[in-house]
């Protein structure tokens, strides 16, 4: 299973990619084994306001309704629109095709309350013991 260095994480399995003011979000892959094929998403107009730790949207797989929670604040500005009618990429690559927002992010702030790969690696491990 990947855990990029690069990206943040919340405790919630959403990934969070940061290049400048620009954060991309998506789920990882230890959230998209355990959801199962992933059958709907629901996601944020752009423009949308989003706040950290609170949702932003909806993933349903064959096992579960989930949501979607933001790691960081600020306004979406960009939206993996072909997911709504075809979710495939969060099934076969959720940590990069199957990408699902962008948030220009109120305040880098944030960034601290957010976990880097060592720690969520051991909390995917700690899960799965």
């Amino acid at each position: 299973m990947r855990v990029p260095e690069e990206n943040y994480y919340t405790k919630d399995h959403e990934w969070a990619y940061v290049d400048e003011n620009t954060v991309t979000v998506g789920i990882t892959e230890y959230a998209q084994e355990s959801l199962g094929e992933v059958v709907y998403c629901e996601l944020p107009e752009e423009g949308q306001k989003v706040t950290q730790n609170e949702p932003f949207g909806v993933v349903e797989s064959v096992k579960a309704v989930s949501d979607l929670l933001a790691p960081v604040s600020g306004t979406v500005i960009e939206v993996n629109d072909g997911l709504g009618d075809n979710p495939g990429p969060i099934n076969d690559d959720p940590q990069n095709d199957g990408w699902l927002i962008r948030i220009e992010m109120d305040s880098e702030k944030e960034l601290a309350n957010l976990m880097r790969a060592p720690d969520y690696k051991k909390l995917i491990s700690e899960a799965q013991s």
